[in-house]
C-alpha cells in the first residue's frame, strides 16, 4: 500500500478497468479525489452531473462517477463507510484565510493538487470540485445549512473504485481542520 503524508497529495495514472482502494488507515481523514481522462484532459470528474444522475448527494457503492461529457469515469464497487462529500471544494490557503482566518495558512489540498497535476499539464484552473472520500456533510433541509461533521471512517475502512476508463489520478490527505476531526493523519492506497 502507498502512503500519502498528512497534508499532501499524490498523482498517477489509472487504467481501465483497474481498481484502486483507498484506506482511511488510522481513522477520520478525508482523501479529496479528482480525476481527468488521460486521453483528453478537458474531460474531468464532474460533481454536478453525478450527483444530478444519482439523485442523491449520498454516493457510495453501485453509483457511476460521470465526467463534464457525462461519461463514466469510474464506479465505487466496494465502501465500507457509505459516507463522502462531493458538494465542497478542495480546501485551499484562501479557505484558511476565510474560514479559519490564519495568517500563514498552509496551501491546503487545493495547492497539493496543483503540484501533484502539474507534472500531467493540468493546470490550477482546471481543478474542479473533488469527490471528498471520508468527508461527512451535513445538509438542514430546511435552511440548505452545510455543517462539516467528523468523518464516520475508522482505522482500515476503505473504498474501492473501477476505472472505466484510462484516468489520470489526483489524491490528497486532507489539510482542513474540520474536516477531519481536528487531527492530520495519513491515507492510503494501492491499485489492485
Amino acid at each position: 500500500m502507498n502512503t500519502i503524508q498528512p497534508r499532501s497529495g499524490t498523482g498517477f495514472i489509472l487504467r481501465k478497468g483497474e481498481k484502486l482502494k483507498i484506506t482511511d488507515i488510522k481513522g477520520e481523514q478525508v482523501s479529496d479525489f479528482i480525476c481527468f481522462n488521460l486521453n483528453d484532459k478537458r474531460e474531468y470528474l464532474s460533481s454536478g452531473r453525478t450527483i444530478d444522475y444519482a439523485e442523491t448527494i449520498f454516493l457510495t457503492k453501485g453509483n457511476p462517477f460521470y465526467s463534464n461529457r457525462s461519461n463514466i469515469m469510474f464506479h465505487i464497487i466496494e465502501d465500507t463507510v457509505g459516507r463522502h462529500d462531493f458538494l465542497l471544494t478542495p480546501c485551499s490557503a484562501d479557505t484558511f484565510r476565510i474560514i479559519y482566518g490564519d495568517e500563514h495558512p498552509h496551501r491546503g489540498c487545493f495547492g497539493n493538487l496543483c503540484e501533484a497535476l502539474e507534472p500531467f499539464g493540468i493546470k490550477p484552473d482546471e481543478i474542479p470540485i473533488c469527490f471528498n472520500v471520508f468527508m461527512n456533510v451535513a445538509v438542514n433541509g430546511e435552511s440548505g445549512k452545510i455543517s462539516v461533521l467528523p468523518p464516520k471512517s475508522a482505522a482500515g475502512d476503505y473504498i474501492i473504485i473501477e476505472a472505466e476508463m484510462d484516468l489520470i489520478v489526483g489524491m490528497t490527505a486532507c489539510s482542513a481542520e474540520m474536516s477531519n476531526n481536528y487531527a492530520f493523519k495519513p491515507i492510503g492506497y494501492s491499485i489492485i
